[in-house]
C-alpha cells in the first residue's frame, strides 16, 4: 500500500502547534519520529487518514534530557535510545534505561520519541489490520474480535473495558452491569447490590418485569446466549428487600428543600428515592388507596406479586420519604398552586390511567382491558366470559388476555392490527400467550360490534393490511373484503391509555393530551415544575418510566442549586479487567415457569435463583472490553516511578494519563500536546 499524502508543517512552538490542532480539528496528527504514525497511515488503518501532519520535531529545546538534583526530566522528542543510552538515568533510573532499551530495533530506538511511544495507538491485529477492514471496539465498533473471535495474537489477562458496555447503553437506566457481576464473581453479594441500587431503586421489580433490553445488547448472543441479567437483577433486588436496612437508609444530611412528587408509580418512585439520597425532604401524592401505581394495579400478580411491591414501599419509606395516599391533585387543598406554594419543586409523574375507547356503534357493549386489570387486582371484577376477545397487541394486551384465561374464560382470542412480527408485545410475552392457549389474530382490526337484543354476541374483524405510513406515521390500511366473525360473549380493549390532565392549570402547557416538556427533559414550561414517565410521553415500559424519574430528580438536583445541566446521573463509571473464564460457551441460565396446571392469577408463575446460580451466572458476563488495552512500552515504568506528564494544558500523573477509550489511549484532550516527563528522584 502507498501513505497516501497529507500536508507537512513543522513547528517551532507549542502555541503553534496548539492552534494548528484547533485549526483542523479531526482531521490532523503530530508526528515526531513517526515510528508508529507512519505504519498506520500506510496500512491503511483509519477510514479517514489525517490530511494535515503537524511536525514536533523542530521544537526548540523539546529533546533536551535533565537530570536535575530531586529528579529527572526529559523533553518529548527525546529519542528512547537517547534515553536507553543516558549514563545517569542507566544509573539512577535504569528501569527506564531497561524498558526504553527493549523497544524494537537499534532503528527504531534511533527514531522514536518518549511522547510518541506513550502516544501510540493500539498494537493489535484487528485493530491495525491493513484496509481498516475490522469494526473494532476502540475505533468506536461494538465489541473486541481479539476478545470473542480469535484470540490467538493476545493474552486475553488484563484486558480492560471501553466506555460502557453494550448491555449497559442498551438499557435506559444504564445500570453497571459489569461492575456488579464483578463484585459477584469476587462473592461480594453486598457490594453488588449497592452498585446496582445506585441507578436501579426497584432492582425487585424491574427483575421481574424489566423487558430487558441488556441482554438483547449482550455480545455473548453472538455465539451462545445473553447473559441472563434480568435473573441476576431480581436476585439482588430480592437481597435488597431482605435487608433494607443496609441499602435503603436515610441520608446523612437534610438540605431543608421540599418536593412534591404528584403519581407512586415507577417514575415517582425513582425520582423520590434519588431526591431522598440527595437530603432533600420528599412528599409522595398519590390518588389510589396503595402506592405503586401501575406496579400494583396493572401489572398481573402472577409476573409481580404486590407483596413485593409493598416491601419496596416500606424500603423508601424507611428513608424518610412520606406517602400520602387517596389524595386527588386538582381538590380543595391540593391544587398544583397549593404544592407550589408549599414545596420548592414538583414533579408530575401521574401517569396513564384513562383505557382508549373503540370509534364504534355499539361500543358501549365492550369493557376496557385496563380496568379489567385493575379490578382483577383488587377483587372486584365481574365473572369473566366464557368466550372473550382482547382487541390489542401490545404486553398490555397480553397481560388482560392470560389473566382473562386464568379468570375461568374457556377460550381466548387476541386481535391486533400488526402482523406478528412487529406487534408491540415483547416476544417473551407472545411465547407466554402461546403457552397459555391464546389465540392470537395479527393483521386484523375491529369493524363491526355484533349484538342482539342490546347483549353482545361477537365481532366482526377486517384484514389490515399495514398499520403506518412510509413517514411511520399511524395510518392503517384495510382490505374490506377480507373479514372474519369472531362470535364472543365478551370483548376487553386493550389499544392504549390516555392521561386524565383535569388537574392541570391553564398556566401549565398541555400537548395532544399529555403534559409538555421541554425536549429530551422534564421540565415544564412553569420553573419548579417537572412532569415525567407516561403523562409526558405516552405509554412506556416500566424502565423507561424509571428512566424519566432518573431524569427528573437529576434536573429537580440541579435546579434547586441553582445549576445548569442535570445534576448527578448516579452513574458508575470504572475501568474493569477482562473476565477471561467468561470465554468459553456456556447456557444461560434458565427461569422456568411452573407447569401450566400449577399456574393461577396471583402466585407468581417464577421463582427467585439461588445465590450460587447467580455467582454462576456472573462468570458468564466478560466485562466486555479490549485486549490490546495500551501500547506504550513505558506506560508501566513511567506509572511505578510517580512520573508526571506535563502538557501544554496542565500536569497529569501517569497513573492517570493511560486510558481505554475509544479512539484514543490517552486522556489527552483537543489541542493537548506532551511537552515534557518529570520523574522524581527514586
Amino acid at each position: 500500500m502507498t501513505i497516501q499524502e497529507s500536508k507537512y508543517i513543522p513547528v517551532q512552538s507549542l502555541y503553534d502547534a496548539e492552534d494548528l490542532l484547533k485549526e483542523h480539528e479531526g482531521q490532523s496528527a503530530l508526528i515526531a519520529g513517526g515510528t508508529d504514525l507512519m505504519g498506520t497511515l500506510k496500512d491503511e488503518i483509519h477510514a479517514e487518514p489525517p490530511q494535515v501532519l503537524i511536525g514536533l520535531k523542530t521544537l526548540k529545546g523539546s529533546s533536551a534530557i535533565s537530570v536535575e538534583s530531586n529528579g529527572l526530566r526529559i523533553g518529548a522528542t527525546a529519542t528512547l535510545a537517547a534515553i536507553a543510552k543516558h549514563p545517569e538515568i542507566k544509573q539512577k533510573y535504569r528501569l527506564l534505561a531497561q524498558a526504553a532499551a527493549s523497544v524494537a530495533s537499534p532503528q527504531i530506538r534511533n527514531v522514536a520519541t518518549l511522547g510518541g511511544n506513550l502516544c501510540q495507538e493500539p498494537r493489535c491485529w484487528y485493530y491495525r489490520n491493513p484496509g481498516n477492514t475490522f469494526d473494532c471496539l476502540r475505533k468506536g465498533g461494538r465489541w473486541c474480535d481479539a476478545l470473542f473471535a480469535e484470540n490467538r495474537y493476545h493474552s486475553i489477562f488484563g484486558g480492560m473495558n471501553v466506555s460502557s458496555a453494550p448491555c449497559e447503553r442498551g438499557c435506559p437506566i444504564h445500570n453497571g452491569i459489569p461492575a456488579y457481576m464483578e463484585k459477584l464473581r469476587e462473592g461480594n453479594i453486598d457490594e453488588a447490590t449497592k452498585i446496582l441500587l445506585r441507578t436501579n431503586p426497584l432492582a425487585a421489580i424491574t427483575g421481574r418485569v424489566c423487558s430487558h433490553y441488556c441482554e438483547e445488547e449482550c455480545n455473548r448472543n453472538d455465539f451462545d446466549e445473553a447473559v441472563s441479567i434480568r435473573a441476576v437483577e431480581r436476585a439482588l433486588g430480592d437481597h435488597a428487600l431482605e435487608h433494607p436496612d443496609l441499602f435503603y437508609s436515610a441520608p446523612e444530611h437534610e438540605t431543608g428543600k421540599r418536593v412534591a412528587v404528584v403519581g407512586a408509580g415507577p417514575a415517582g418512585l425513582t425520582a423520590a428515592c434519588f431526591l431522598r439520597r440527595q437530603g432533600h425532604q420528599v412528599t409522595l401524592y398519590d390518588r389510589m388507596p396503595q402506592a405503586g401505581g401501575m406496579l400494583t394495579y396493572s401489572i398481573p400478580a402472577y409476573r409481580l406479586p404486590k407483596q413485593v411491591v409493598q416491601l419496596q414501599v416500606r424500603a423508601l419509606e424507611a428513608m424518610g420519604i412520606v406517602f400520602k395516599q387517596q389524595v386527588t391533585i386538582g381538590s380543595v387543598g391540593f391544587t398544583l398552586e397549593d404544592l407550589r406554594s408549599t414545596h420548592d419543586s414538583l414533579f408530575l409523574a401521574t401517569g396513564l390511567w384513562q383505557g382508549k375507547k373503540l370509534r364504534l356503534e355499539n361500543a358501549e357493549l365492550l369493557d376496557s382491558g385496563l380496568e379489567f386489570l385493575i379490578q382483577t387486582q383488587t377483587g372486584s371484577a365481574k365473572p369473566v366470559g366464557k368466550r372473550v376477545l382482547v382487541i390489542g397487541g401490545g404486553s398490555v394486551a397480553v397481560d388482560v388476555a392470560i389473566s382473562a384465561r386464568r379468570s375461568g374464560a374457556e377460550h381466548v382470542t387476541m386481535a391486533c392490527l400488526e402482523s406478528r412480527d412487529i406487534m408491540p408485545a415483547i416476544p417473551e410475552d407472545l411465547e407466554q400467550a402461546d403457552e397459555e392457549a391464546i389465540e392470537i389474530l395479527p393483521s386484523w382490526g375491529p369493524q363491526r360490534v355484533l349484538e342482539q337484543n342490546d347483549r353482545l354476541t361477537g365481532m366482526e374483524l377486517v384484514r389490515c393490511t399495514s398499520v403506518f405510513d412510509e413517514d411511520g406515521r399511524f395510518a392503517p390500511v384495510f382490505d374490506t373484503a377480507e373479514t372474519k366473525i369472531v362470535e364472543v360473549d365478551q370483548v376487553l380493549v386493550a389499544i392504549g391509555q390516555a392521561a386524565d390532565l383535569s388537574y392541570a392549570s391553564q398556566e401549565l402547557h398541555t400537548e395532544r393530551g399529555l403534559i409538555a416538556a421541554a425536549k429530551h427533559s422534564t421540565r415544564t414550561n412553569v420553573p419548579g415544575v417537572f412532569a415525567g414517565g407516561d403523562v409526558t410521553g405516552g405509554s412506556a415500559v416500566v424502565v423507561q418510566a424509571m428512566a424519566e424519574g432518573t431524569r427528573a430528580a437529576n434536573e429537580i438536583e440541579a435546579y434547586l442549586n441553582e445549576r445548569s445541566g442535570e445534576g448527578d446521573r448516579n452513574s458508575d463509571h470504572r475501568s474493569l479487567l477482562i473476565n477471561p473464564s467468561a470465554l468459553s460457551t456456556s447456557q444461560g441460565m434458565r427461569s422456568p415457569r411452573a407447569p401450566f396446571e400449577q399456574r393461577t392469577l396471583h402466585s407468581e408463575d417464577i421463582t427467585t435463583r439461588g445465590i450460587d446460580e447467580v455467582n454462576r451466572e456472573a462468570q458468564r458476563c466478560a466485562n466486555c472490553g479490549c485486549v490490546a488495552v495500551n501500547a506504550s512500552d513505558l506506560a508501566g515504568v513511567l506509572i511505578a516511578l510517580d512520573a508526571e506528564i506535563k502538557t501544554n494544558l496542565r500536569v497529569i500523573p501517569a497513573r492517570e494519563f493511560f486510558t481505554t477509550a475509544k479512539n484514543g489511549t490517552t486522556v489527552l484532550g483537543p489541542g493537548e500536546i506532551i511537552h515534557e516527563i518529570w520523574i522524581p528522584e527514586p
